[in-house]
């Protein structure tokens, strides 16, 4: 685990901008950074920027669950090819009609 402090930017007036209170903390196994700059207290900056780390590494290790795939129903192919025809007969009859001479 890798602890870094420096200061924030942003608004906060001149007490922010001369305490390093944000902090940076970097998991080394999986890579995995997260950063904490919201009050002006460096101790509060470390104990949130840990509960997002925390929160980070579960949603990383999370198992999900196997997609269970559904098969499209015979009635429901049926509609869709169905409408694809009526649609196909519908453009046909706004083709400009030939005249035998073309």
């Amino acid at each position: 685990m890798v602890t870094e402090r420096f200061r924030s930017g942003g608004p906060g007036g001149q007490h922010r901008n001369v305490t390093e209170s944000a902090v940076r903390l970097r998991h080394l196994p999986s890579g995995v950074r997260v950063l904490a700059a919201d009050s002006r207290s460096q101790h509060r900056n470390r104990e949130i920027a840990f509960a997002r780390l925390i929160a980070k590494l579960e949603e990383l290790n999370r198992v999900r669950k196997a997609r269970v795939r559904t098969r499209v129903s015979r009635r429901a192919v049926e509609q869709r090819l169905s409408e694809k025809r009526r649609r196909h007969l519908a453009k046909q009859l706004r083709a400009r009609v030939r005249s035998e001479e073309d």
